[in-house]
């Protein structure tokens, strides 16, 4: 168990893995809460869920609802696979005769009756069943209802006082879209969760909520994405790499291949993090499924997170260099997974990291590529504090992690889409050379912070029997711009080495 997952027993579970989490092991008995958010942002799954725990706990609960009937309620809980047996929904919506003209009020005002009329069969129904768990749905329905602000206000000052000495929890359900009346409400409750749907221009839906008010408790605070699937709301909470940092044994591990060994100066390094940079093609993603298998090999496993290239490929392109990564995924030591950027947020993103290290013992790591992490970013501007705390949660558990990033161009000046440079640990170079009349690939490394490196700049060509890095480059010059020159007599002639 991770030191987020720590919670106190004296916290109200919410049936949300991610929101207990969250909350530091759920909400405070006793109190009443805000959740608040736009029509679909999940509001009525998440107040079922909380009710459908206090069931499996032997808690009498209650809904009450004033906008959606009991039938509407049903139907949402058996999309999720649910039965509400033991859920008491109490429904209080408007009676048929509101449409027939003859039942308006003429001496007084609808409000001054309905309002009173509401709140009494509340109360009756409370009474009666006694429940340690109450969702009101929703305080749309109960401001119009009041009338006026300040009748609003006084009306869930006065739910809130009666509730305190009912020993139960309440969670008010609002719109979001209606901020300048829930303000009145914000004062109240002991604390607000807010649900927020994002809408990037391509794209599914991203969500996420924050929990902005929690008296007397201390939370996780800021942004943490969700989604609702069947089964209800899944929620990832953001990742704090600080809760997590621990002293580690940085010994080193080898890559499979010696001279990239040397290169490195004695290898990678657990709980570092190694950038392979380069332009497309240049085998950036043959390396670091080479460092998998000798993961693998020494008896640790690995997964590889692609952004860029389906499982399929992936096989077909390792088998056909001599790498038997299918041999490793079948027994489990290799995890491969492809993912869909336009489809994940960085919440789940992280979450699956985590899941992979702390559950299944995962010790390399790789992400190809950076290009496809920075697609799933909802704003580009976070991408690089988002990715210093999964490097710093990688490294805290002692991980060999990989990163790959695709230059632009081919050969001569190239760009990077996004410089991490001087997040990772370790630097790899690759990069093609003209070399009489055929494009050549080469490799150096850049930067290593735990200890010394070969500076050399090297060939590397890949066949059918895997990688392959040959002598230092020693008698050129200009490798790197992409034409090297003799350093004697001009323009390369002769074969390196």
């Amino acid at each position: 168990m991770s030191s987020n997952d720590h919670v106190d027993p004296a916290q109200l579970r919410t049936g949300i893995a991610g929101l207990d989490t969250i909350l530091v092991g759920g909400f405070t008995p006793d109190r009443l809460y805000l959740i608040e958010g736009a029509p679909g942002a999940g509001k009525t799954t998440l107040a079922l869920q909380f009710l459908l725990e206090g069931v499996k706990q032997g808690e009498p609960v209650l809904y009450v609802t004033l906008s959606e009937t009991e039938q509407e309620l049903r139907e949402i809980a058996a999309s999720h696979g649910w039965s509400l047996d033991g859920v008491h929904v109490h429904e209080l919506a408007p009676q048929h005769d509101t449409l027939d003209p003859d039942s308006h009020y003429t001496m007084v005002h609808p409000s001054e009756v309905e309002l009173g009329d509401t709140t009494k069969r509340i109360l009756d129904t409370v009474q009666a069943l006694r429940p340690r768990r109450m969702v009101f749905d929703s305080l749309a329905e109960l401001r119009l209802l009041a009338g006026s602000p300040l009748r609003y206000r006084r009306q869930v000052l006065a739910l809130k006082q009666y509730f305190v000495g009912q020993h139960c929890t309440v969670l008010l359900l609002d719109d979001c879209a209606l901020a300048e009346h829930g303000l009145h409400v914000h004062t109240l409750v002991h604390g607000i969760v807010s649900l927020a749907q994002l809408h990037p221009e391509y794209g599914g839906d991203r969500r996420r909520l924050r929990v902005s008010k929690f008296r007397g408790r201390r939370f996780i605070s800021g942004y943490h994405d969700y989604q609702i699937i069947t089964g209800g709301l899944q929620v990832y909470p953001r990742l704090v790499a600080a809760t997590y940092r621990r002293d580690i044994d940085q010994t080193p591990v080898s890559t499979r291949s010696a001279e990239l060994d040397m290169l490195l100066g004695d290898g990678l390094h657990r709980g570092t993090s190694t950038l392979l940079i380069g332009a497309a093609g240049t085998g950036k993603s043959t390396l670091a499924t080479t460092c998998c298998i000798a993961a693998a090999e020494r008896g640790e496993r690995a997964a590889i997170f692609t952004f860029d290239e389906t499982v399929k490929s992936l096989i077909t392109r390792s088998r056909g260099i001599g790498l038997p990564v299918d041999r490793f995924m079948e027994s489990g030591d290799i995890l491969v997974e492809s993912i869909d950027p336009a489809e994940l947020s960085p919440g789940e993103f992280a979450h699956r990291i985590r899941h992979a290290v702390e559950r299944e013992g995962i010790r390399t790591v790789v992400i190809d590529s950076l290009n496809g992490y920075l697609s799933a970013m909802p704003e580009e501007r976070f991408v690089l504090v988002q990715l210093h705390e999964l490097l710093a949660f990688l490294a805290h558990h002692g991980v060999v992690t990989l990163l790959i990033s695709a230059q632009q161009g081919l050969i001569g000046q190239m760009q990077n889409a996004i410089d991490v440079s001087y997040l990772a640990d370790s630097v790899v170079l690759l990069r093609y050379f003209e070399f009489e009349g055929e494009v050549r690939q080469a490799i150096s490394v850049l930067k290593k912070r735990t200890g010394g490196h070969e500076r050399t700049i090297r060939p590397m060509t890949i066949s059918a029997t895997g990688v392959s890095i040959g002598e230092p480059l020693r008698q050129f010059r200009g490798v790197l711009t992409g034409v090297p020159y003799d350093r004697d007599s001009g323009p390369a002639r002769s074969e390196p080495r």
